[in-house]
């Protein structure tokens, strides 16, 4: 099917203006100080995520307005207004500073969508402790090695996670002083050695004062995984919530009569500064589906809880464009306006999928753990350019960049001025949200940065009209007879292909060509593999690619490996291809 190069802006969506229209206007009036004004801020000048997120509209015309839904299978709805999230996280910065943990130190939360571990993560930002969410579908070594490198002093779990996954490793967490712990099935928990955090919460006080925190005062601990060894600690500060509520109102076009659903579980970073924070700042009503992807049944969700802004990842886009456009076609989303998407780059036949079957192209954007915010989007000011990441946001200057010899330790890189020529992503350092630092490692956090510039270890290259085009990761790059060939771009050229749900390519070791591309798929519902569909899809591949750069193998599998975050894992499957040690896998999903 022949498309547009464009998906052309709509000025007005289910009868809302967007926050902004005039890209290049806004981006030339932006600065930090001012979009900081858009918060309070504490009364003695300082700054916290928890208060502006809660207590600000607490105390305001929102104060009844309904802050988290949560909604499960085989129980009634829960829903807490921003008045009472607000007593319920006073409480719980309540009971930390009765067991004497205060500002700087470390609490780890580990549980599924429930609503203590919202509540925790809130009331600890309050309380100026450090929060590191985990995953709660890691298995006890991954936890583990997080609450050991980050010097957990609390645990926040549910009592059967703790008898699961953290009882038998206990005696290896010698900074674990408390562990709170929610009863799954109601009433109190016994676990020895615990706390039943229910009963601290009936006998802690509803009032609290925030503890006073600077911009530049500690409040997350995100672990992110690298090829090999450890997971590495990104540390953001209270400030980053200026760029949470900026990045909020331009690239996700949150307003406060919003019914919003951020899909990420809140172990990730995405779950946590979309999912939680960068919505309450806008005083949204937040949609928490406490269970697990059912294509159905999200279909029905969008419906039944009148859903306007819809947050979600490509492995979620490419499970539902797998489960067929008739089951989409079913149900009528009158309400639903905006439609993001974020985790890895969304292929261009996902956002045409969006427009055709749900009636909305789907924004792709870009950012890392370490930035802590959007940083580069698809936003309703612009066109879209379907496999675009989008335009870098107000404030935010980004650019490409190649590398020189380096002096010394540090790297050195030059500017790219002409377009479309491939490098690596940098970013202007400066914006709220940057990460401060990899926890106990110095060294490396200077190499992500050459002076003045960010260096994100992703490859792209920049338009003439300024839009972003992802590559690779820097280290997934394939090199064959002097090509140098992205494996996004083959990926979504496969992904065209009607029979194909996912794919994932990588670089396989050639003695005469250096490498050549080798590309695993996996096939749509009721399709079997066949060495006549294996050749079907490698002739459209050299349609559309050519043969120096399509496929030269294909493999098929019934599940590619992925993070639980949804990232298709390129170097695990080259890992594998070759017998190679496969790192660090903590992250990786089950049955992958």
């Amino acid at each position: 099917m022949t498309r547009p190069t464009v998906i052309h802006k709509e000025p007005v969506r289910r009868g809302l203006l967007p926050n902004w229209t005039d890209y290049a206007q806004e981006r030339s009036r932006f600065s930090w100080d001012q979009a900081r004004l858009a918060l309070q801020g504490l009364p003695g000048g300082g700054l916290n995520m928890g208060f502006e997120a809660v207590d600000r509209h607490a105390a305001g015309v929102l104060r009844y307005h309904a802050a988290l839904r949560f909604v499960s299978k085989d129980a009634p709805a829960i829903e807490l207004t921003y008045a009472e999230l607000a007593r319920q996280t006073n409480r719980f910065a309540n009971v930390l500073q009765s067991l004497g943990v205060g500002k700087d130190d470390r609490l780890f939360l580990l549980a599924g969508r429930i609503p203590e571990l919202y509540v925790g993560l809130l009331g600890a930002l309050k309380n100026g402790t450090v929060v590191t969410p985990l995953f709660s579908a890691f298995g006890p070594e991954p936890i583990a090695t997080r609450i050991q490198l980050g010097a957990g002093l609390v645990l926040l779990t549910t009592d059967t996670l703790y008898r699961r996954k953290v009882r038998q490793l206990r005696d290896q967490l010698p900074s674990l002083r408390h562990v709170l712990l929610v009863a799954e099935e109601g009433g109190v928990t016994h676990e020895p050695d615990t706390l039943d955090l229910a009963t601290l919460m009936a006998a802690a006080s509803d009032s609290f004062t925030t503890v006073e925190t600077t911009e530049d005062d500690p409040a997350l601990l995100h672990f992110t995984s690298g090829t090999t060894g450890t997971p590495k600690g990104a540390l953001h500060v209270h400030g980053a919530v200026v760029a949470h509520e900026a990045s909020a109102r331009y690239a996700l076009d949150l307003h406060p009569q919003d019914r919003y659903w951020c899909t990420a579980d809140p172990g990730w970073v995405t779950g946590t500064s979309y999912g939680i924070i960068a919505p309450l700042l806008q005083g949204v009503t937040t949609l928490v589906d406490r269970e697990e992807f059912d294509a159905e049944r999200w279909y029905s969700l969008l419906v039944q809880e009148h859903v306007s802004v819809w947050y979600t990842a490509p492995t979620a886009i490419r499970m539902l464009m797998k489960a067929g456009p008739e089951l989409a076609q079913r149900y009528r989303f009158p309400c639903l306006r905006f439609i993001a998407s974020v985790g890895e780059p969304l292929n261009p036949e996902a956002v045409w999928w969006g427009q055709e079957v749900l009636g909305l192209p789907i924004h792709d954007n870009w950012w890392q753990t370490e930035t802590g915010g959007i940083m580069i989007a698809n936003t309703p000011a612009f066109d879209i350019k379907p496999g675009s990441m989008g335009r870098p946001l107000p404030g935010i200057d980004a650019c490409i960049v190649e590398h020189l010899e380096a002096e010394g330790e540090l790297p050195r890189v030059r500017v790219i001025e002409a377009p479309n020529v491939e490098g690596e992503l940098a970013l202007q350092r400066g914006w709220p949200s940057m990460f401060r630092g990899y926890l106990n490692n110095e060294a490396r956090y200077a190499k992500c940065f050459a002076g003045e510039l960010y260096l994100s270890g992703d490859l792209a290259r920049v338009d003439e009209d300024g839009y972003f085009w992802f590559v690779g990761r820097a280290d997934d790059v394939i090199k064959s007879a002097g090509h140098l060939i992205g494996p996004f771009e083959v990926e979504s050229v496969l992904m065209e292909h009607p029979a194909v749900a996912e794919a994932g390519v990588i670089g396989k070791p050639d003695p005469l060509l250096g490498e050549v591309v080798k590309a695993f798929v996996s096939l749509k519902s009721g399709l079997e593999p066949s060495d006549a569909l294996r050749l079907d899809i490698m002739a459209h591949a050299r349609r559309r690619l050519g043969a120096a750069v399509a496929p030269k193998e294909i493999a098929f599998l019934a599940v590619l490996p992925r993070t639980r975050s949804g990232k298709i894992m390129r170097r695990l499957l080259k890992a594998r291809e070759l017998g190679l040690p496969e790192g660090d896998t903590s992250t990786l999903e089950a049955g992958a």
